[in-house]
């Protein structure tokens, strides 16, 4: 481990005229552009993976939205229906 890492007082006042040595070096314009497409790439494959199922029939759905809340809660309170849960008693 290097002995010289982290701040030391010196006793005297930093030279703020001074710029700081940079951590590395910048990107130019054409790697920025580069790296940009690449994400740009990387985000369009993602999306034509298919993210979501294809609606064919919204009534059919709407209906379905209507139904599982009641169902469901009838289910969780004790109230089951045979016709939906066959272990109920």
């Amino acid at each position: 481990m290097a002995t010289d890492a982290g701040p030391k007082d010196t006793g005297t006042f930093p030279n703020l005229n001074i710029p700081p040595q940079v951590a590395a070096k910048q990107f130019t314009e054409a790697e920025k552009k580069a790296k940009l497409a690449q994400l740009k790439a990387d985000e369009n494959g993602q999306g034509a993976k298919g993210g979501g199922a294809a609606v064919t029939n919204q009534a059919a759905l709407t209906d379905l939205a209507k139904k599982h809340g009641p169902q469901t809660l009838k289910q969780i309170e004790g109230k089951c229906d045979p016709a939906l849960d066959p272990t109920c008693k």
